[in-house]
């Protein structure tokens, strides 16, 4: 009977340590998706980063820097070991989502219902979740 218990206990620690893990990269994946998706469009000044970062105020140039960032960030987050590399990259992606949120609330350019807001933001608390959710390899 002992042995029994035993099994369900261990059987129920893999399989929260399963669902943990599968939502841990599915957080991390949609997120660095989203993110490296959005650098390669700033590196190439595609889909009116153009227009976006003009009428925030910035110089172009700015691109350039969140491009590089953003793709580094996302690389860093995937790849195997360097978790003090990867507690910078969560680091950096949210000063840069919380910050392009600001841009816009401060620049009164929240989009349609606020989308320009909302976005950033929503990246922002992806990137909590899947810091949160990290296995104990990936922490400090």
């Amino acid at each position: 009977m002992s042995k029994m218990i035993g099994l369900e206990t261990t059987t129920k620690g893999e399989v929260r340590s399963q669902g943990k893990a599968i939502a841990y990269w599915s957080v991390t994946s949609l997120l660095a998706a989203a993110v490296i998706m959005s650098g390669i469009g700033q590196l190439l000044q595609y889909g009116g980063n153009l227009e976006l970062v003009t009428s925030l105020g910035y110089p172009l140039y700015i691109l350039t820097i969140l491009g590089i960032w953003k793709v580094l960030g996302a690389i860093a987050l995937l790849m195997p070991g360097f978790p003090r590399l990867k507690e910078w990259a969560y680091a950096g992606i949210f000063f840069l989502m919380t910050g392009a949120a600001l841009s816009h609330a401060f620049a009164n350019d929240y989009g349609d219902n606020g989308f320009n807001v909302i976005l950033p933001l929503c990246y922002a608390a992806l990137n909590i979740a899947s810091w949160a959710l990290r296995p104990k390899n990936r922490k400090l």
